[in-house]
Parts: structure tokens; sequence; C-alpha cells
């Protein structure tokens, strides 16, 4: 969280919040969502400047009752997530492959997750902000468990790394990931956020 936020709400406590306007896309794409889109229930426009698009992800944090929201100075600007509160990337580097987060933090998995329409989520330990008031100005830097949904372009690489077996009723597997076979669970994407406490749209 910038320091400069953390003034300003000291500075001009009691902001409204906002609610409709900012969504995650399932590419971790930061989406502005104007009236027009609220109203058409539109995905909204990519923001695609480069220091807004930081500013926002240095500032993304979560309240204790599971909703995510950018702390735009004096002002909590609710997120609308498209599918989990993060999306992974498997990004390559000279020490081996990482996994980050669309704000650019390092997942510590613990395990994969299939759901009924395919998708691939990554499970472990991920850097966040926490506000432990629902409008409280205090925020708590902890690694907490939570979900990330693999980005598309990385689940061929995923797939090269796993095994699963399937029979009528279920399957299992497993995952390489730094010399360890993690397990592949199956859930349903509709108990995602009960199960990593997070709500996918904000309300007041």
């Amino acid at each position: 969280m910038d320091e400069q936020v953390l003034r300003s709400l000291i500075k001009w406590p009691n902001v409204p919040h906002c609610f409709g306007w900012l969504a995650l896309d399932r590419r971790g794409q930061w989406r502005m969502r104007d009236e027009f889109a609220q109203a058409n229930q539109l995905a909204g426009s990519v923001i695609q400047h480069t220091v807004l698009n930081d500013f926002i992800s240095r500032n993304y944090a979560c309240d204790c009752s599971g909703q995510y929201f950018f702390q735009n100075g004096p002002q909590r600007v609710f997120i609308t997530l498209d599918a989990t509160p993060f999306i992974a990337r498997i990004i390559p580097s000279e020490s081996g492959p990482q996994l980050l987060t669309q704000c650019g933090t390092e997942i510590k998995p613990h395990g994969a997750l299939s759901d009924e329409k395919g998708n691939i989520y990554i499970t472990g330990f991920i850097p966040q902000s926490l506000s432990e008031q629902i409008d409280g100005a205090v925020f708590t830097k902890t690694e907490s468990l939570s979900v990330a949904l693999l980005h598309d372009h990385d689940l061929d690489l995923f797939s090269e790394q796993s095994q699963v077996q399937e029979d009528a009723c279920s399957f299992k597997g497993s995952w390489l990931w730094d010399g360890k076979n993690l397990p592949i669970e199956p859930i349903h994407s509709k108990e995602l956020g009960k199960r990593f406490h997070f709500v996918k749209v904000p309300s007041n």
C-alpha cells in the first residue's frame, strides 16, 4: 500500500465507497466499467495506462468480508471479479519458472483445482494487504491461502507438467512444480468463493 494513500485515508476519512466501476477480468486485466457498461452488463474497457495499472496493483487489498478493492487515495473502489481475486501466470526466469499474480506478487503453490468447465486454479499462499474492518484505514500485510485462476495462455504448459487419472465419478492427479508433485483436485466453480473467502460482486 502506497504511503501517500495511507496518509490520504487519515486526512480525508469517510469518503463514500465506489461500486461497479472497476473489474478484474479472466486475463488479469483491470477494466473500467462506465455507466453504459454497467447498465448493459458489458466487460468494460481494458485500462492500458501502465502507471495506473501499477498503482491499482500496489494498492489492491481485501476487507474482512472478502470483498476486494483498490484503495484510490481516500476512496475505496470495490472490484468486480470475473473469476478469482488473482490471476496466475507462469513466468520463466534464470532460476526457473515463477508463478506470479496480476499484481506481480509471487504465489507459493500448494496444489491446483480443476472445475466443471476445465478451468485450472492455483492454490497457495499469496501476499495480500488486509483491512481488518470494512471501513478501516489500517492495513496488515500478510501471506494468506488464496486462489488464482491460471491464465489460459499457460494451460498447455500446465498440462505438460501434469498427470491426471479420470473415472466415472471423479479424478485425481498431480502437477510437477519446483521438483514437487502437487495435488490436482476437482471443484465446482460455485464453491470457490466460499472456500477461499472472496466475493465476486461486492455491494453496499
